[in-house]
């Protein structure tokens, strides 16, 4: 089936592929977790999906692919399930069927729309500078209502405000439900659920698969087996939805939304609550709290209480409603849930002693937005281990899961357990224990193995690295600035720039300038557009997707930006010989979440630095620097400025993280090599950079 689909996509057969595949197909057939490294170039969306389908139309199931990515999630839906199930259908009995299935929130409501000048008109819940874009915004939403067949937010370009969108879509704990609803028959949410009942693959998102988990009902079809593509993702996303967050204006709007349902002080009392949150978030510093004082403590038990009186004064639901009031008062509810919950998680939190905790709670402030308390949990691995993992075969899969050469660091982010070895499923075979016993419960309920499905404790998994087809320590140089001095924070060093410019010039442009922080960015851009001739394009100055656009388009300009540039650039081609970096992607010290998990690590015996900050330093630089190599004709330079990466003792576990790239520190090496791709780009790649 494989061969077929490679031959009727004009594609290459690939060893790394083929492995993956096979791999895949046994893991769903003995329903056992696996997870895949597979280089980018593998071909890994054909080696997942047609095990995918084979298996759904042999079982009569749904396997889920899941995505983290919007470009990825469009290319499985619109190039890739669309070809696959015309070369695999002669060799079924029909052809395979495929669907989308996103969040409700992604989705335009009927009902919604029907109150978003209401809503839009609120300037006791808006900013009024933005009124008039707003408005202008809603009225375009209200044309393209009766324009669109599916409803779905990724089709509407150019698109809108979160703020805009908010106004004509619902969550799902907002939704009255296709029977109660004026506009039910009329659903686009309901049509894209509908098209996804029974087709073979549904491709979804981390966070709708999250949501997915972590509800008490199911959106996604029923399965027995999932698909996480950019695996890596995984956790920050489930993480995100995890999160409970309190703003003042979260507050407004659950009151403005009772007050329709309920006596006018009882949803006063929460308005007032809303302005203690306000005064309180002004006097209280931004960042981790790992105290809460009395004043904010009890503005947030006071917030607690109020929404509680709301939901209280509610009621339950008579049954009879007509749909407006059914419709208010599932608004009204969801909002004032959202907020009692995080109020209840947030003051839950400090029950704890400080090591036993699991939830970390910070207040973020800043200039353009207004403050929010936020709760989020310090591992999200106990979820996935029982909601993901639990009863279902999970192959995850990525071009970067081994961090330190190892796959363990995500697999314990993931609630992992031991791995399976080759040794150990010889011993099942022979009807013999595991090789070793395991740190945690490994092994079924009955005390027998029966793989990942009814074993206490953490689940088992395989591993499989089939490599890359890329050659890397031929196409591609590793080039470390070890003469420069250590990166400080008052911005980028006279020595960085000055490097960044000598090999921008070498490689005539074609570089893509990754930094830590937007103000970097920023700084490079505003003293290097001085002193080079070349175009420079700096992310915030146009929409991310134009700007990659137009730097594949330039072949001698350069683009500079930050986090999203690490992992959101596909260019192949002579448009880029030069990734440089300015510094290692550690989380900064201050940032509340990294820095709390990292002394939950160290509390209970861990290296919390290794576990938590390398490990997030290794992912963000494996992916940036795999920006580079996109084909198997690409070469050229990764240029790492900050010297820690050769010197510090953890740059071992970070360089070991990426691939084999052929390594220098000799600043003359890397700009030779560059000259020579910019004068000759069709050149052999040993002549080249070898």
């Amino acid at each position: 089936m494989l061969e077929a689909a490679v031959d009727a996509l004009s594609g290459t057969h690939r060893e790394g592929q083929a492995a993956m595949a096979l791999a895949a197909s046994e893991a769903v057939d003995r329903r056992e977790h696996l997870v895949v490294q597979a280089g980018t170039g593998t071909g890994k969306s054909l080696a997942y999906l047609v095990p995918a389908v084979r298996h759904a139309m042999a079982a009569r199931t749904t396997v889920v692919v899941s995505t983290a990515t919007i470009a990825l999630q469009n290319q499985l839906i619109d190039r890739d399930l669309p070809r696959l199930a015309r070369a695999l259908a002669p060799m079924l009995p029909r052809e395979p069927t495929f669907a989308v299935l996103k969040g409700r929130r992604n989705y335009l409501c009927r009902n919604r729309l029907q109150n978003a000048d209401e809503e839009a008109e609120d300037t006791e819940l808006f900013d009024p500078r933005q009124l008039s874009s707003l408005g202008r915004q809603v009225s375009r939403l209200h044309e393209w209502a009766e324009e669109t067949v599916t409803g779905d937010r990724d089709e509407l370009d150019p698109g809108v405000s979160d703020l805009a969108w908010r106004q004509v879509s619902v969550g799902g704990n907002e939704c009255v439900g296709a029977r109660a609803c004026p506009f039910g028959q009329e659903c686009f949410a309901e049509f894209a659920r509908e098209a996804a009942g029974g087709v073979d693959v549904v491709v979804t998102n981390h966070a709708m698969l999250s949501i997915d988990m972590q509800q008490d009902f199911h959106l996604l079809p029923e399965h027995d087996t999932i698909v996480i593509d950019e695996a890596h993702e995984l956790v920050d996303r489930a993480t995100s939805v995890a999160t409970g967050t309190l703003t003042e204006r979260a507050v407004n709007t659950a009151a403005k939304r009772a007050s329709r349902l309920v006596e006018a002080g009882i949803s006063e009392r929460l308005t007032e609550c809303a302005d203690g949150l306000a005064m309180m978030f002004t006097e209280a510093p931004d960042g981790r709290m790992d105290q809460i004082d009395d004043g904010l403590a009890g503005a947030v038990a006071a917030t607690r209480d109020a929404a509680s009186a709301c939901v209280t004064a509610i009621g339950p639901s008579p049954g009879d409603l007509d749909p407006d009031t059914a419709v208010d008062r599932r608004m009204a509810l969801a909002a004032l849930n959202e907020v009692h919950d995080a109020a209840v998680s947030v003051l839950q939190t400090y029950d704890k002693a400080l090591r036993d905790r699991t939830e970390v709670v910070w207040l973020t402030k800043a200039p353009s937005r207004p403050p929010s308390l936020n709760v989020a949990p310090l591992s999200i691995g106990g979820l996935l281990r029982d909601k993901l993992f639990g009863d279902r075969t999970v192959v995850l899969t990525s071009a970067t899961l081994t961090l330190g050469g190892d796959f363990r660091a995500l697999a314990g982010q993931w609630g992992l357990g031991r791995e399976v070895t080759e040794e150990d499923a010889d011993r099942a075979a022979r009807g013999l224990g595991p090789a070793s016993t395991p740190a945690t419960g490994a092994v079924g309920e009955d005390g027998d193995e029966d793989g990942p499905h009814r074993a206490e404790g953490e689940p088992r998994w395989r591993a499989l690295d089939v490599g890359s087809p890329f050659e890397h320590a031929r196409r591609g140089i590793l080039y470390v600035a070890t003469h420069l001095p250590q990166p400080g924070r008052d911005g980028l060093d006279p020595a960085y720039l000055d490097e960044i410019a000598e090999l921008v010039e070498a490689a005539d442009g074609r570089a893509l300038c990754l930094f830590s922080s937007m103000r970097a960015a920023q700084q490079a851009t505003e003293e290097l557009r001085e002193r080079l001739d070349h175009p420079i394009l700096c992310q915030g100055e146009d929409s991310t997707g134009r700007l990659v656009s137009r730097f594949a388009e330039e072949e001698r300009s350069c683009l500079f930006g930050t986090l999203s540039l690490w992992q959101g650039v596909d260019v192949p081609g002579p448009s880029l010989s030069l990734v440089i970096v300015d510094r290692i992607p550690f989380p900064r010290p201050d940032d509340p979440l990294s820095s709390a998990r990292q002394r939950s690590v160290s509390a209970h015996g861990g290296n919390g630095f290794l576990s938590v900050a390398a490990t997030h330093a290794a992912l963000l630089l494996a992916q940036g620097t795999g920006r580079l190599l996109r084909t198997t004709e690409d070469r050229g330079v990764i240029a790492v400025l900050d010297p820690r990466l050769a010197k510090a003792r953890y740059g071992g576990f970070l360089r070991a993280s990426l691939p084999p790239y052929w390594g220098t520190s000799d600043p003359e090496v890397a700009r030779s090599a560059l000259r020579r791709l910019a004068a000759a780009p069709a050149e052999p790649a040993a002549a080249a950079i070898g």
